[in-house]
């Protein structure tokens, strides 16, 4: 087999790696996911950057999903990892004063910094067709366009919007308030893992995941649980094999995202606009609980970018990478019209 039909994991060395917060982050490195190869001309890259608590691995169905339109044997696909997710450099993996509790703040502009220093580095002169991603991935598509206006062709952002809402970030509050109250937690300088503080973690997070119709009729039954208790162990078992300074690390992240207001600060003077410069697509859940059809309504406004909502009684987890097999086929409709839209 060619091995630019098999996915690859690689490790990219950013060095000490200046971030927006003013800190240097020591022996900065990028971990990310790669199959295919750049085409020539080289228009068929593509970036889907991962999702909160998300690896590398888990947006490889979009890709690897018989009925993808960036299946590998016409695009190079790279995957590159969240900074705080465990894979990229994060408090669970970084040695020293920066490891911990220790580790910098990151903002999602320091995240697609990197990852276009990766491009620069060892796609030279490749520019990506189209960045997409669901969640925080999606907030990184978006900045990607904003950080980079004349490099990418097209932009998509399942299940997420520009910045981060106020009711968002309450909730996001509470998730972390949950984990932070286990005594175990120490304040982040924990020596075994704050195993109560996760569970409640997990718990909190599971009932905002989902819609209410998904509990009230029983949904979770088709993705195979026998019960609403057997999803939440299933979320706990998750979680308690998560780090928690990386969950607050990336949720810092997240809270603190805020395309537009980039936009307005890079944009030329007099200018009042803040609109993408290339094609664009949020598609929101309709029953999403915190990414809002409503919210991402208003930055799809701003941004002039196309409102496409994603009709889904299974709420925020509608997006996910190749989940549901209906919601998958409308994600992948999308692709298809933005990929015809930056030849």
């Amino acid at each position: 087999m060619n091995l630019n039909d098999k996915w690859c994991e690689y490790d990219f060395e950013l060095g000490d790696f200046q971030l927006d917060c003013g800190d240097v982050l020591l022996g900065a490195r990028l971990h990310y996911h790669q199959i295919g190869a750049p085409g020539a001309p080289a228009d068929n890259l593509v970036i889907l950057p991962t999702y909160y608590g998300g690896r590398g691995n888990g947006n490889r169905a979009w890709v690897d999903h018989p009925d993808s339109p960036i299946h590998s044997s016409r695009y190079c696909v790279v995957i590159p990892c969240m900074f705080g997710a465990g894979e990229s450099s994060s408090p669970s993996n970084t040695i020293g004063p920066q490891g911990g509790k220790g580790f910098p703040r990151i903002t999602l502009g320091d995240n697609v910094r990197a990852q276009h220093a990766l491009l620069e580095a060892r796609f030279p002169g490749v520019k990506p067709r189209l960045v997409m991603g669901w969640s925080m991935g999606g907030m990184q598509a978006l900045q990607w366009a904003a950080s980079y206006p004349q490099e990418v062709g097209s932009v998509l952002a399942v299940c997420a919007t520009a910045r981060c809402y106020p009711h968002n970030r309450l909730f996001l509050e509470g998730v972390a308030s949950a984990l932070t109250a286990d005594q175990d937690f120490a304040g982040g300088d924990y020596k075994t893992p704050p195993g109560r503080g996760l569970e409640a973690f997990a718990r909190v997070y599971a009932s905002w995941a989902y819609s209410q119709a998904f509990f009230r009729d029983g949904l979770y039954g088709q993705l195979g649980f026998a019960s609403i208790d057997a999803l939440v162990e299933f979320w706990i078992d998750d979680h308690l094999n998560q780090d928690a300074n990386d969950l607050l690390t990336q949720l810092h992240t997240w809270q603190h995202g805020d395309v537009l207001r980039y936009m307005e600060e890079h944009a030329a003077p007099a200018s009042e606009s803040v609109a993408l410069s290339c094609p664009g697509m949020l598609m929101p859940s309709d029953t999403d609980l915190y990414f809002t059809q409503a919210d991402a309504r208003i930055d799809a406004q701003r941004l002039g970018a196309q409102l496409m909502v994603l009709r889904s009684d299974y709420g925020h987890i509608a997006g996910g990478p190749g989940r549901l097999p209906e919601e998958t086929r409308a994600i992948f409709n999308a692709v298809e019209s933005l990929l015809l839209q930056s030849t």
